[in-house]
């Protein structure tokens, strides 16, 4: 079973393109059974420098791009800015409508969030299957990558990790979909988190100093390695029909409810064995 993605970015950065790199090569590769059904960025050609070169790169890999700026519409109807904790303003639902439209003639099985720096509206995502990423376990601190950093220093937590959940009208409530660990103290962060204890701790820091520390920076670095592979060996999963949504549900083969994948063997494997 040839599992068709569909992939969202805005493409503002080298963390969102390394990620389309790694699943693009792996899916050139023949390591995964899957297929690009499309790629969709809201921003559109000429907006911005970075976004141009990754649609260069998309267009090398032969795979379909779609595009359709989200900052231009919103001025175009005079819409207000997002802002966070507050419901979506009524020209998201408008936008996203819209967007289905232009990807009817690409029909995916699964979607991935790498870098999409909207929220999907709930009528979206109930007719899209759409998985997101967050940088922490499925029991781990909520927010931001930044609150989940914050979280795990100020926990002295002994290991973090990744997890994919598929989208839901509800944020980041949808059922988790797979996961990875992996450890806080090592021959890498044991020093900086010593480092950070001469020096007092992370209690007298506040938020902004916090994140000066070359432990945040470190945590950060190391979470980020274990990103491309988790989402590779989660679609591998999805290609060979370990995996499929049906509605707000993740399932098995046989169409049973499948509990959170721990797929942190594989993902592992696969870090070691790119080096990343």
């Amino acid at each position: 079973m040839t599992a068709r993605i569909g992939w969202f970015t805005t493409a503002r950065g080298p963390g969102s393109r390394g990620m389309y790199e790694a699943v693009a090569g792996a899916v050139a590769a023949g390591e995964i059974d899957a297929e690009f059904a499309c790629v969709f960025t809201n921003r559109d050609p000429g907006e911005d420098e970075v976004t141009d070169g990754f649609f260069e790169l998309v267009r090398s890999y032969g795979h379909p791009l779609v595009t359709r700026s989200s900052v231009r519409y919103r001025r175009s109807v005079g819409g207000k800015l997002s802002r966070p904790g507050e419901p979506l303003p009524a020209w998201r639902e408008h936008f996203d409508a819209l967007v289905a439209e232009d990807l009817e003639a690409h029909p995916f099985d699964v979607g991935m969030m790498a870098g999409y720096m909207l929220i999907f509206t709930a009528g979206f995502v109930r007719s899209h299957p759409i998985l997101n990423q967050h940088p922490a376990l499925p029991d781990g601190p909520r927010g931001t990558w930044r609150e989940v950093i914050r979280a795990l220093i100020r926990g002295d937590a002994a290991e973090s990790g990744i997890m994919l959940h598929l989208a839901i009208p509800e944020v980041d409530e949808g059922p988790v979909v797979a996961y990875c660990r992996y450890p806080l103290h090592s021959a890498t962060l044991d020093p900086l988190w010593a480092e950070l204890a001469r020096g007092g701790g992370a209690d007298g820091l506040d938020d902004a100093a916090l994140e000066a520390t070359p432990l945040f920076a470190a945590i950060r670095e190391e979470g980020m390695r274990y990103e491309p592979p988790l989402v590779l060996a989660t679609l591998a999963e999805f290609g060979t029909g370990e995996l499929r949504v049906e509605g707000a549900r993740v399932v098995d083969s046989r169409g049973a409810s499948r509990q959170p994948a721990d797929l942190t063997h594989a993902v592992l494997a696969r870090a070691e064995s790119t080096g990343r």
